[in-house]
This record gives C-alpha cells, structure tokens and sequence, in this order.
C-alpha cells in the first residue's frame, strides 16, 4: 500500500487495551480513567483478521501496544496466534516493562513467554532512574519492577530490547547521563522522544518541552561530541549517534524539531476500541469496529484498509497548536 505522497505501508501498531498500571503524566495524566467495556473492545479474533487482511496488503510489522498491554488477559496466547499469521515477519510490543518479569504458572516469566511465542523486539520505557521521580512520574512506585522486567527482557533471548525515554523539561536533564550509562552496561539501545501533545492540551507547554538538540547537548557536554550514525537506522524515525569511546548508539525521536520527521512514516495504527487511524498527530480515525460487526467480508475490511491509506496525511500536526481529541493510553503508544 502506498498514499499519496509516496509513503509505503508495511507497520501496523496495535493497541489492545486502554488500561495501564500506571499513570504517566504524558499519557493518562489523571488518576481517574473511565475504561472502555468489554464490548467496546475488539476481541483478540477481530484484531488477528485485521492483521491478516492486512499481511495480505502489505503489511510486514506488527507491535503491540496498549494501555499497557500485558494487562489483557491471554495476550501471551494472543501473541503466539499473531505472531503465526503468514507474512507477519516482526512482532514487537511497546511496554512499561513492569510486567515482564512475572511468572506464569508453567514457571517461565512472561519475557520468555513471548520469546517462545516469537515475538522479536521488545520497547520499554523508562524515563528515570531515581526512585522519587519515577513515582513522580508515573503514579507508581515500580522502579524495581520496571528494572526487573528489563533484566527479565535481556535474558528472554529478544533479538531488539530498547529503551524510551520521554524528555521533559525540569526533570529529565538530571537523568540523561545516568540512562545512557545503564544502557550502556546492559548493551540496550537508549532513545529519547521529544514530548508530543497527545493527552491533553496542557501537557505540551515551553516551561515542560527539552527538545532532542538540547538533549544532545547535554550528552555532549557529558561525553564529548556525538556522532552521526545516518546509516544505522530501525523501523522508527529516529536518528542515531555514536557515544565516543564505546561501542554505543543513542538514538532521538523529535517529531516536534525534526522537519522531516514524516518523510518516511510507514505506520498505521489501531486502536482497541477499533478506529484505524493513518497518523497519529491528526484527528483522522475511521471506525473499523462498525465495519467488523456489521458483517463486511474480507475485501470490504481490506478495501476499508486502503481508504484510509489514501487518506493518510502528507505530514502530522503537532506543530499547529494541535489540541489532542483524546488520550494516548487510548490511542496505543
């Protein structure tokens, strides 16, 4: 599939919850959260057709997402069937991490078990190492949970752990050098992600915004200029550098700063309560769950699928004094 300004699409992330053990301030910023029914979510046989109709036109990449959403129940079994479909070559989930070192009644701890299931790559945020703002942060007091789960991660056998970090102003400059040193000890790819106004109008203001430049920065200052790795790249949009004097890459995510951020988006997204969305800093989302439950067969679903590639924005709209239409724990991450 290909839109009209040249974008091919082979990614589709999936949410499959709108729930979250945590309460991140950029994501889900208040403590009070009106979760969607049971109903008013695709069920996990609704999200594999979508996945295979769209293997079938393209699609190469899958990462799931939530929520958080190792917070579904049987989502292991669901990643196995997801991760079977015929022309699905990655599966990847985007996770708090809080959750993976659990263990299953079989003993093995969920890192492993979407290792068995074949899942590849692993994506956990983290955004601090200190206890207080991490609770600060989030909600929560799991640090040690979230560290345990990236551990539990690193010995799984993912082929791609990686480390996002959300950069805010006033609280991630005391961070930056302490995350890129405990990446480094653990041989993880560390990314910080410019702040985008995706929950509420109020979370995205200049006393709270670090830009990715500014971040660099203050690596810099740390450990001598970065350099540009223009050809290493993954399947997102960030740019990479090599820290001087060890084998390590930091990579950066500025859809605000970055003019050519969208030049090469490859996504679509959906989200648990079935809305597929071309872009995420736009409010265009159209209703696949209507088109599911109503009956549509297969070509319908995947001529539905190609209208809404069509549809697909040049570029996304963060930079307009976007105000976001809903929050991201509902949108998927």
């Amino acid at each position: 599939m290909e839109d009209r300004h040249g974008h091919r699409i082979s990614y589709l992330r999936i949410s499959v919850t709108d729930r979250c053990n945590e309460r991140c301030r950029y994501c889900m910023p208040v403590e009070l959260q009106e979760w969607l029914p049971r109903e008013g979510v695709l069920s996990y046989e609704e999200i594999l057709r979508v996945a295979e109709i769209g293997a079938g036109l393209g699609v190469r990449k899958i990462r799931v997402t939530g929520g958080e959403p190792l917070t579904r129940r049987d989502v292991v079994g669901f990643f196995a069937r997801l991760c079977a479909i015929d022309g699905i070559e990655d599966v990847g989930i985007s996770t708090n991490g809080t959750l993976l070192a659990n263990r299953l009644p079989d003993g093995r701890n969920i890192s492993e078990a979407l290792v068995d299931a074949g899942v590849r790559s692993a994506n956990i945020s983290l955004d601090t190492l200190d206890r207080e703002a991490y609770r600060a942060a989030t909600g929560r007091d799991f640090l040690d949970r979230a560290l345990a789960g990236i551990d539990a991660a690193r010995g799984a056998g993912f082929e791609k752990v990686k480390l996002n970090t959300v950069l805010m102003r006033g609280g991630s400059e005391a961070q930056l050098v302490d995350l890129v040193e405990f990446a480094h000890r653990r041989g993880l790819l560390l990314r910080f992600i410019e702040l985008m106004p995706v929950s509420s109008g109020d979370v995205l203001t200049e006393a709270n915004f670090l830009s990715a430049g500014a971040a660099r920065g203050l690596l810099e200052e740390a450990f001598g200029k970065l350099e540009p790795r223009p050809d290493f790249r993954t399947n997102g949009p960030a740019s990479y550098y090599a820290v001087g004097g060890r084998d390590q890459l930091v990579g950066f995510i500025g859809a605000m700063t970055n003019l050519h951020f969208c030049d090469s988006c490859n996504k679509l997204r959906l989200t648990c309560d079935g809305k597929l969305r071309p872009c995420l800093g736009s409010h265009l989302e159209f209703d696949l769950m209507s088109e599911i439950r109503r009956g549509a067969d297969d070509e319908e679903i995947a001529s539905f699928i190609r209208g809404v590639v069509e549809r697909k924005p040049r570029e996304h709209e963060f930079r307009d004094n976007y105000i976001p239409g809903r929050r991201m724990v509902a949108i998927g991450g």
